[in-house]
């Protein structure tokens, strides 16, 4: 059973003595099945083209659910006989909390057919099961009640940074969006190229670090979490901990401590071509371009 309306939050609870849910994180799991004996999720996963094709499902289930890509990642995909459990982390609350609503007024569970009979051939009156638990709490017992969801979930706090499966099948989903790859430029050695333009490459210096703190603004986080993929310092709840911790500091200092984190940690691999990257992946050109001192076009 499926219900339209959740109860309201108490945000005093939630929200931490600032106001702020910078601090949010958790975990919950997703299982999914079918109705259908012929059609049988687990039998999918464990085959490798099936694998990428109910990847692909799942992953567009939680982009219609969450609204996009931002607040969560999946972690891990795991046998639960008779279901595929996707254990899934929020990193903030709003997020999360459109998550819960989606599963809750049966959107999900729409979107998920929807996709499973496009991508995966399957019949007409093939229904999806879906559960939600987080630690031992069974969730679709008290979807009425979000702010004892949201509790539940929070905690629930990963053991684990994202399987390498998860990576791999993530890299092969971008892939496939993207145009056909490209025979790489030949570059000089320590070198990057940025706009089809060449850029010799080299540490990160504590005059970068004042740079990006002065412009990021509040898209550090952003830049961060591109950093983490790559950087072990930067994994888990480190970001929202420096958030936290720097807070009544202001957003120069949260950034320059993220980029310091990041120095710290990588020494002399921290180099400029990783930072104009994750600028890169997180759409901030215009950052990147002061970053590597290119004057802005008339």
């Amino acid at each position: 059973m499926y219900f339209c309306k959740m109860d309201s939050i108490d945000t005093k609870r939630l929200y931490d003595s600032n106001g702020n849910d910078g601090a949010f994180s958790g975990c919950a799991v997703l299982f999914l099945g079918c109705s259908s004996p012929t059609h049988n999720l687990l039998s999918l996963y464990k085959d490798k083209q099936g694998k990428f094709s109910l990847f692909k499902v799942i992953k567009l289930t939680l982009i219609d659910s969450f609204g996009g890509l931002e607040g969560y990642e999946i972690l891990k995909l795991h046998d639960a006989d008779p279901f595929l459990g996707v254990e899934l982390k929020f990193m903030a609350m709003p997020p999360c909390q459109r998550f819960l609503e989606s599963y809750a007024c049966g959107s999900l569970a729409q979107f998920l057919s929807q996709h499973a009979s496009r991508l995966l051939t399957l019949l007409d009156g093939v229904v999806m099961e879906t559960q939600l638990k987080a630690g031992m709490h069974t969730l679709d017992q008290s979807l009425q009640d979000v702010e004892m969801c949201l509790e539940h979930i929070r905690q629930s706090q990963p053991v684990r940074l994202r399987d390498d499966e998860v990576t791999q099948l993530e890299q092969q989903l971008q892939n496939s969006f993207g145009p056909p790859s490209q025979p790489p430029q030949e570059l000089p050695r320590n070198c990057f190229l940025f706009q089809k333009r060449v850029f010799d490459d080299r540490p990160l210096t504590s005059a970068d670090q004042q740079r990006f703190a002065a412009h990021v603004g509040r898209d550090w986080k952003r830049v961060g979490r591109a950093l983490q993929k790559n950087c072990r310092a930067l994994k888990g709840p480190a970001i929202d901990n420096l958030a936290y911790e720097y807070e009544r500091e202001g957003l120069y200092e949260q950034a320059y401590q993220l980029l310091g984190r990041f120095i710290q940690s990588e020494g002399r691999s921290a180099k400029l071509s990783r930072l104009i990257s994750a600028l890169e992946e997180t759409k901030l050109t215009s950052m990147a371009e002061i970053m590597l001192g290119i004057q802005p076009r008339d």
